[in-house]
């Protein structure tokens, strides 16, 4: 893709049966950010990887994820507040590099589990969200029981040191 940078993170050793820190080897998104199956990505580092989702909801539909494996958005902490902040950074960031400029229009969310397919964290960015199809308006419906926005779970996290 014209104009987007992918820089590639350390890779898994193809010599080596031991996987790299942080990469679950029957996990597809650690595979993806790894480069074991030829997706583009459209943003990758040390922390944050980005691409394309394999059935999109809306014209720009991006999956951010941690490059290295974390677990589903039930699993986290007030510790990974940072993490969460900084995926939706990333995705802003895809959006506006794809020429996406009403950042007002955009849903910013998370599957709760049970409802997620893949258990490698994973921030939906779909946009624009008044252009989400209608199958896609009941798996990524806001204030339900499967489907959480990033400021709802970042909510989520910061109550959690509150409670103890």
């Amino acid at each position: 893709m014209a104009g987007v940078k992918a820089t590639q993170p350390d890779q898994v050793s193809k010599t080596s049966s031991v996987p790299a820190e942080g990469y679950e080897k029957k996990c597809i998104f650690c595979k993806i950010v790894n480069n074991e199956m030829g997706t583009e990505l459209l943003h990758c580092d040390e922390e944050i990887s980005c691409f394309r989702d394999i059935k999109p909801g809306a014209p720009h539909h991006y999956l951010v994820v941690p490059t290295k494996h974390v677990g589903n958005c039930k699993t986290l902490s007030k510790e990974h507040v940072p993490l969460v902040k900084r995926m939706v950074e990333t995705g802003k960031e895809i959006l506006q590099k794809n020429s996406v400029t009403d950042l007002s229009d955009v849903r910013f969310g998370f599957h709760w589990p049970p409802f997620c397919s893949v258990t490698h964290l994973h921030l939906h960015v779909l946009a624009p969200a008044s252009q989400i199809g209608f199958m896609s308006r009941l798996f990524y419906r806001l204030n339900s029981y499967w489907f959480i926005t990033a400021d709802q779970l970042i909510e989520l996290l910061n109550s959690k040191g509150e409670t103890n």
